[in-house]
């Protein structure tokens, strides 16, 4: 089995750094090891098209790079693609549209092995043995190790909507959780302020979310557009950051760079489209 990087350093205390990525050309995962800046790489695919073939190889980019991989579902597919992602190499898991207690179980319960082998929520999974790349297909699947291993996977959640807010105390005791993110995008629309990430509402709700966190002993994390969004985390006590698109880095470079070479030809560049001021990180 794979050593899990992520793991490893949430074990140790130690400060996590990713990057996310909609695109599952597996070269990016690459160009991002060769940095040495990053423990992980979070391939978003609640916002991506991809194939079970993408998640295989993505899986061996990770494993070329040293590098944990988090991949993002949807709330229609905890189960199916947290089993796929994993059998192809993914070592974390990040949770969309948590609204309740029984989601964040079902959350728990789609990563972590069927077995009496271990105890609490770490033996109440709903996986079996598979045929896959993390067990090297027919090598080590259904041995000890292979339950170790989906024990040690990584498990976030987004705490996103109101009805989990209003309930945090008991989602975040669920037992196996890991990773908490809040999104203060999908909570302004969820308490209809569609687009204002920075209402005192918004914000009190984060913050919530953050102290909390960290008063169970949780790693609350936080996504970024750029590294000079982290002082005010950083001094609530977050050290888990997630920095960084590749469709948002490139969408800033083709609006600046296409109207700078306009510039230089004498031709008025057009506006580019926006998004509203207040919509998040994104």
């Amino acid at each position: 089995m794979s050593r899990n990087p992520l793991r490893e350093a949430l074990n140790a205390g130690k400060p996590t750094v990713g990057t996310h990525i909609l695109s599952a050309w597996p070269t990016l995962v690459e160009l991002i090891g060769h940095s040495k800046q990053y423990d992980y790489v979070e391939f978003t695919a609640e916002y991506a098209p991809f194939t079970m073939h993408d998640l295989d190889n993505l899986g061996r980019s990770f494993e070329l790079m040293g590098m944990s991989g988090m991949i993002k579902i949807e709330q229609t597919q905890y189960t199916h693609q947290a089993m796929r992602a994993i059998g192809s190499g993914f070592q974390s898991v990040l949770f969309a549209d948590i609204r309740s207690v029984e989601d964040a179980k079902a959350a728990v319960d789609a990563v972590r092995a069927e077995t009496t082998m271990a105890q609490g929520a770490r033996a109440r999974g709903r996986m079996g043995v598979g045929m896959r790349r993390d067990v090297g297909t027919v090598r080590t699947g259904g041995s000890p190790a292979y339950v170790d291993a989906l024990n040690d996977v990584v498990i976030a959640i987004m705490v996103e909507k109101k009805s989990c807010v209003d309930d945090l105390d008991r989602v975040l005791d669920v037992p196996g959780l890991d990773m908490i993110q809040f999104g203060a995008s999908d909570y302004s629309m969820s308490i209809g302020l569609t687009g204002q990430a920075n209402h005192p509402d918004v914000v009190a709700a984060e913050k919530k979310t953050i102290e909390m966190a960290l008063k169970k002993g949780l790693h609350p994390r936080v996504e970024l557009r750029d590294p000079s969004q982290a002082a005010k985390y950083l001094d609530m006590g977050v050290k888990h950051f997630c920095i960084g698109w590749d469709v948002r880095i490139l969408a800033d470079w083709w609006d600046t760079k296409g109207a700078e070479m306009r510039g230089l030809l004498g031709d008025k560049p057009a506006a580019p489209a926006k998004a509203p001021a207040k919509a998040g990180n994104y």
